[in-house]
């Protein structure tokens, strides 16, 4: 299957977090016919629908079917697609570039599904990471408009583990001697790198690295060059350092109970109306699994199945076949 063109849809003056953005922008893709039903399915940190973040999951015979479903991929604000840092004009670019929520994103992404494509219902969110993150929050925010979600690798509050894990490669680029307070005229390459190195080790459990399996059957004759090329060719190639930490701010400041309930997360999550399918991997650095399991209990409605991968978090994102056949089965399972 070719992927679909990116379109975009001007929201004029739109209000967010930490302000206003004055002409802000939501990128997308759509699948399928319309009349089919809807599935939303958003991105997740590090991803692009330009270079086809999403693709592992839709297609002919995948676990989103274009034949059977009408799929729409946002690309969240800050991923370089959708209002960004990098993307933005004066007097909100780079630095200045205010923050964004995830109540935000899902506020942008309704008005594009009612106010241009004119979908009326959805059918289920799937997400990865923060793109689980998103299905949570469009479950509490529309209870009425979306029937069920499922949340791969991921949670409806950012852990203070998650958290203070975020800490580490935000402070190594921050540190980088040409980031020069997000001011930079060129890619800050230094920055970028020591990012990613502070950050590839807690995308796979601890076992995948006992095994060696970042060798990928001999392309990467050596652990540096996996890291080199794998995570700091992909960052320095594709990211803006302001995009990924004004990304990485909204991960930061995920949880469901602050749009809703007062902060009262038990209550919040047992206020959801949405059918729930949580896809927890049991080797996950990010989204540990207890979370699912203490998540699961809260909620009405949800089944839990654990992704038995040594993989980590990255068993969620399509690094894996064995993995990606596993969530598509219990996905088309759950859509049933």
């Amino acid at each position: 299957m070719t992927d679909a063109p990116l379109r975009f849809y001007h929201h004029g003056r739109f209000r967010v977090a930490g302000g206003v953005l004055p002409h802000a922008i939501t990128a997308f893709q759509t699948y399928g016919e319309p009349t089919n039903p809807c599935i939303v399915f958003p991105t997740c940190y590090g991803a692009k629908l330009s270079l086809g973040s999403q693709l592992y999951l839709v297609g002919e015979g995948k676990a989103l079917d274009p034949g059977k479903y009408y799929i729409v991929t946002f690309a969240l604000f800050c991923n370089g697609e959708s209002s960004s840092p990098s993307n933005t004009p004066a007097p909100y670019n780079g630095p200045y570039f205010p923050i964004i929520s995830y109540e935000d994103n899902i506020r942008a992404q309704h008005a594009v599904l009612t106010g241009y494509l004119g979908v009326a219902k959805v059918f289920c969110v799937v997400g990865f990471s923060m793109g689980g993150q998103q299905a949570y929050h469009w479950a509490t925010m529309y209870p009425d408009f979306v029937e069920r979600f499922v949340a791969i690798c991921s949670s409806a509050r950012t852990s203070p583990h998650n958290t203070c894990f975020l800490e580490g490669p935000k402070a190594a680029l921050k540190a980088g001697r040409d980031f020069h307070d997000g001011h930079y005229t060129t890619t800050p390459q230094v920055s970028i790198r020591a990012f990613a190195r502070a950050y590839c080790a807690w995308a796979y459990g601890q076992t995948w690295f006992r095994q060696h399996l970042y060798e990928m059957e001999g392309m990467y004759p050596t652990l540096d060059a996996f890291i080199r090329e794998v995570w700091e060719g992909r960052y320095v190639a594709h990211w803006d350092a302001n995009d990924m930490l004004s990304l990485l701010d909204t991960w930061q400041r995920g949880d469901v109970s602050s749009v809703r309930d007062g902060g009262d997360f038990v209550k919040c999550l047992g206020s959801i109306k949405a059918k729930a399918l949580l896809m927890p991997c049991k080797t996950d650095l990010y989204f540990c699994p207890e979370d699912s399991v203490n998540e699961m209990s809260l909620l009405e409605n949800a089944e839990l199945a654990v992704i038995d991968s040594v993989w980590g978090h990255a068993a969620g994102g399509g690094a894996n076949p064995t993995d990606v056949a596993f969530i598509t089965r219990k996905i088309q399972e759950f859509l049933a």
